[in-house]
């Protein structure tokens, strides 16, 4: 169970039903000797509740938490160096449920995936439905099935490349569970947080949310396409992210109508040639 959020037990990591155990040694795969020492055993910790029931003063709460982020940060760092070593483009798309990220990130790879080989990890409580979708544009695509758990970790993700066998020079999407809460505190080993929010949800999103907005670099104001049929101010969101966060960058997109994707691939291809990434 996670100590900074309380959540899932036990969580499960899927592969469409291959289940993966983490307390072995492995390297990212293709044979290299970039290897992680991965005797990852999951011994639950407390949440709030059983921490009362077993006495657990809030200073032990605390430094349950700052353990688990610790080692979450451990595997981050190894996963950004593997990552960095291959020229991979690596972002952590993080959204509430229901923002239309999946739609956005398959309309992306069609634009893109005749340019750049790209690969994408899935993070759902249950079913490979996101990857399936996926995986019909006819990009690599591996679900991790989370159970109860509200958020990927540095370590899952890890795995993860092993299985999707990443190749040089190319771009992974993660696209995390919906919830704007505990991914904000779980690096992955990503070069960018991307935070999408529809105008489907209240402007002040960014300010009920701090921490993740503060954490991404760049906001993408989804649906847009719908924006005559809400009562959503644009500007106040866009204000109340640059409060939280002076340096976030943000673009205004529709996956639907395509407007405002040209900005999109075009911050794509700018942060692709920084990784050295060649255009095919």
């Amino acid at each position: 169970m996670c100590g900074v959020c309380g959540c899932g037990e036990g969580l499960n990591h899927s592969h469409d039903h291959d289940h993966h155990e983490h307390s072995h040694t492995h390297g990212h795969g293709h044979g290299d000797d970039h290897d992680h020492d991965h005797h990852h055993s999951h011994h639950p910790a407390e949440s709030p509740e059983h921490a009362h029931a077993s006495g657990l003063t809030p200073a032990r709460m605390v430094q349950i938490e700052q353990d688990i982020l610790a080692g979450n940060n451990r595997y981050a760092a190894e996963n950004r160096n593997y990552l960095a070593e291959r020229g991979i483009l690596a972002l952590n798309l993080v959204s509430s449920p229901g923002s239309g990220k999946t739609t956005l990130l398959t309309e992306t790879i069609e634009r893109l995936k005749s340019q750049f080989a790209i690969s994408v990890i899935e993070g759902d409580q249950q079913t490979a439905r996101d990857a399936e979708r996926i995986r019909a544009t006819g990009v690599k695509a591996l679900q991790i099935n989370t159970g109860k758990g509200c958020h990927l970790d540095a370590h899952r993700v890890g795995h993860a490349f092993e299985h999707l066998q990443l190749e040089r020079h190319s771009l992974l999407f993660i696209e995390n569970v919906g919830n704007l809460v505990c991914p904000a505190a779980f690096d992955l080993g990503e070069a960018h947080k991307v935070v999408i929010l529809s105008v489907t949800e209240g402007e002040d999103k960014p300010i009920k949310y701090p921490d993740m907005f503060y954490a991404a670099d760049l906001m993408l104001l989804n649906k847009i396409d719908l924006l005559p049929y809400l009562d959503f101010d644009s500007e106040q969101c866009i204000r109340y992210a640059k409060q939280v966060n002076p340096k976030i960058k943000v673009l205004a997109v529709s996956a639907k109508t395509g407007e405002g994707m040209d900005g999109w691939l075009k911050w794509l291809q700018a942060e692709l040639t920084l990784q050295h990434i060649e255009y095919a």
